[in-house]
């Protein structure tokens, strides 16, 4: 399979590059930057060099389309929705690590992203990309989870779908690694405020909300709202995800475990922890892999979760690459073997 890449020089960008090059049924045949397409992506990635000679290029959708079967749209939020009209009407695959194609109620996107949204007959062409969990392994336009909708929703899928938990009791304080902010430069992400520090950031605001809340709803729709917290934390990749809800019943670690285990069987990105194990950055940085450990308070009635994953990899790119395996009908595990970066 032939892929282009858009949006190459971001960091999903490059992510998608490293999975991309080790997967042995794909070939990257473009790369484009609207801003740096007179420059060779080696000159601006020195570690790339002898490792992808592709020129950078500007946009075009005709020419992406004479020699690719895919492309990934790995832009900031607000640009692909203006650059895919061609390819969907020209049904060619795409798959979208923004935004601009997860929120599918009308004023949603505007809301929560502050710009205008694509048009929602165009939104809602796009499957939501959850690689656990997609219901349309066929659709050929998928909209992938951002990073921290990602670690929330496969914290949430089986105690959501085997109705274990009161809906209204759902705290989530995610805290997320400087490349989950994107290259944009600004005083939050410089080393000076951010080395030796944590802060928080956009509190009962952050975009994932309504895209985390429209997919619980899928699993339990008399859902109303969430608790969710994100906070910057000094290390370079990695979400770090630690969430609290009451249970519905009376119940044990031993069987939330077993519940967990049993929702993800045969899903190999899926990492269950035992009793009174709970996971770690290092354990996932650089990989496809999604951690997950779970405990019960029989005092408080209290089921806490810690989930980890990268958010450039499971994240994003990763993901990225599993949705394209699946539409392509390879194993999801294809370009995706990455052992993870320890220590």
């Amino acid at each position: 399979m032939k892929v282009s890449i858009v949006g190459v020089t971001g960091y999903s960008g490059l992510e998608l590059i490293r999975y991309l090059r080790q997967h042995p049924k794909v070939e990257i045949v473009s790369i484009h930057s609207h801003s740096m397409h007179k420059k060779s992506i080696s000159d601006i990635n020195p570690h790339l060099k002898n490792i992808i000679s592709l020129p950078l290029e500007e946009f075009n959708a005709e020419k992406i389309m004479e020699g690719s079967d895919l492309v990934f749209f790995a832009t900031p939020s607000g640009i692909s929705k203006e650059l895919v009209q061609p390819f969907v009407t020209a049904e060619f695959p795409i798959i979208d690590l923004s935004g601009d194609f997860r929120l599918t109620s009308g004023g949603t996107y505007e809301r929560w992203y502050g710009k205008t949204s694509a048009p929602l007959d165009l939104v809602k062409k796009f499957e939501y990309g959850l690689a656990e969990c997609r219901k349309n392994p066929k659709a050929i336009w998928i909209a992938n989870p951002g990073c921290y909708a990602t670690a929330t929703e496969l914290t949430f899928a089986p105690l959501l779908e085997n109705k274990l938990i009161q809906l209204d009791s759902m705290i989530i304080d995610g805290k997320s690694g400087l490349s989950g902010a994107g290259k944009g430069l600004s005083q939050t992400t410089h080393f000076t405020e951010t080395n030796e520090n944590m802060s928080v950031y956009k509190l009962n605001q952050h975009q994932h909300i309504p895209e985390i809340i429209q997919q619980f709803k899928v699993w339990a729709p008399e859902i109303e709202a969430i608790q969710f917290s994100t906070s910057l934390i000094p290390v370079t990749r990695g979400i770090f995800l630690t969430s609290y809800v009451k249970a519905s019943q009376s119940i044990s670690t031993e069987q939330l475990i077993d519940v967990f285990k049993k929702y993800y069987q045969g899903k190999k990105f899926i990492r269950i922890q035992p009793e009174n194990q709970f996971p770690e950055l290092k354990q996932v940085v650089g990989s496809n892999y999604c951690d997950i450990g779970v405990t019960y308070n029989q005092t408080t009635n209290i089921i806490s979760l810690v989930t980890v994953i990268d958010n450039l990899g499971k994240g994003a790119a990763g993901q990225a690459v599993q949705n394209l395996n699946i539409m392509a009908g390879f194993p999801e595990e294809l370009g995706l073997n990455a052992v993870p970066l320890y220590p």
